[in-house]
């Protein structure tokens, strides 16, 4: 078996992110938030674009205002009032002030704003009461924030609100993008049938091709639903070869364990394909197969991930091994790999000694950090009961004793 660090490893490297020349599509701005951005973006114009005013205020010349305390207060003459979005028509001289609101462009000949609270007006006089730190406060330079032709987002960043926003001030109204990567999702076994089936005796609902197709959406990739397939060699070996025509990655869960009707393996290296992981020391989904079919295909993408059937074992590889693979496939820029912090456990928490032990159960933010809250019932790979509106794992590493109520522990978020 190999260790989940070195599986982590063999997956990450078998992966090649998309092609920032083929693999890339224009999208509206409206719609470009959350995807990966595919080129590196730059401005042709400065921002702020004029000099103008952060604050409510009268603009001044500072050396009119310095010196200025409410025992002492400097009046000035008010000549213009500037409001945002016009252009000031009027010079600044010596003596005199601008009415100014937030955002509004600085008149010639000012350089300094002076917030209203700090000021006294009578008609067309105001009086300043207390003196500006410095020379240029309350003002926001044209250019202080960017300039134009320089970096404004690299390439491989996901696109939240705020940058959003910076692609619209840039006037960026179509953005290139990564395509989502495709995802083909198949379940094995004869005992499966769909949701909504009245069961017979053996029989089991197939919940493991919901789950994954939720979780490669949450992922950012389309998922690609090719349904439940029997343990039988020849429909087996004739979805897998269809599912790997149609997808940049493909899921089965199930048939790639060491029971009779296990074919799985057998198939891929029929196919053609090189498999790089077979089993992982991890509990829960220690029957894990990856399959590189690149060369067989001439396509640079082309993975097989055999996850297990158990339902909890399907979902805990997902996050942990699948979903790092989906962001660096999908052009992501770093931090492939899951997020772990540090929290203290609110439960004794046992490990699986030579493996790896995922638990399941949810993360509490508390004063100075974070609590974990064990999921109470059976922790088995089958039990999804008390794996609902799980939050995060927390990790009991190989050979490592019980943690006791109130020890530190790591935990992966989901």
């Amino acid at each position: 078996m190999l260790s989940v660090r070195d599986a982590q490893s063999i997956i990450l490297d078998l992966v090649r992110p998309f092609d920032p020349q083929t693999d890339i599509e224009t999208v509206d701005l409206s719609s470009c938030g959350d995807r990966l951005l595919a080129t590196p973006l730059s401005a042709n114009a400065d921002f702020p674009y004029w000099d103008n005013s952060a604050m409510d205020g009268y603009a001044v010349r500072y050396q009119d205002v310095s010196g200025a305390s409410p025992d002492r207060p400097l009046p000035l003459q008010i000549v213009t009032e500037i409001a945002a979005g016009t252009t000031p028509q009027t010079a600044i001289a010596p003596g005199q002030a601008a009415r100014i609101f937030t955002g509004a462009m600085m008149p010639p000949g000012a350089d300094t704003v002076v917030m209203q609270e700090q000021t006294r007006r009578t008609g067309d006089r105001v009086e300043i009461l207390a003196s500006p730190a410095e020379k240029g406060d309350f003002v926001r330079l044209a250019g202080s924030f960017y300039r134009a032709g320089t970096s404004l987002l690299p390439a491989g960043v996901r696109l939240g609100a705020a940058d959003v926003a910076l692609l619209a001030i840039a006037q960026c109204s179509r953005v290139p993008v990564y395509r989502r990567p495709r995802v083909a999702i198949l379940s094995t076994g004869n005992e499966l049938v769909p949701p909504g089936t009245p069961l017979q005796a053996g029989q089991l609902v197939d919940s493991n091709q919901y789950a994954l197709a939720t979780a490669v959406t949450a992922a950012g990739a389309i998922p690609l639903l090719s349904g439940i397939v029997p343990d039988r060699p020849d429909a087996l070996k004739q979805a897998i070869a269809r599912t790997l025509e149609q997808a940049d990655l493909v899921l089965s869960t199930g048939g790639v364990s060491v029971g009779d009707y296990d074919y799985v393996e057998q198939i891929l290296e029929e196919l053609g394909g090189q498999i790089h992981v077979k089993s992982v020391a991890v509990k829960p989904g220690k029957p894990l197969t990856v399959a590189d079919f690149s060369a067989e295909t001439d396509r640079p993408n082309r993975l097989y991930f055999g996850l297990p059937g158990n339902p909890v074992s399907a979902l805990v590889t997902f996050w942990r091994f699948v979903r790092p693979a989906l962001k660096k496939l999908a052009g992501e820029r770093q931090g492939w790999g899951p997020t772990f912090l540090t929290a203290r456990s609110r439960h004794e928490l046992k490990g699986a000694g030579r493996r790896e032990t995922y638990l399941w159960g949810k993360l509490h933010p508390v004063s100075g950090g974070y609590e974990f809250e064990l999921s109470q019932g059976s922790h088995s790979s089958g039990n999804l009961i008390n794996l609902a509106q799980t939050t995060a794992l927390a990790v009991v590493e190989v050979d490592r004793g019980p943690i006791a109520p109130g020890e530190l522990v790591s935990v992966m978020l989901v």
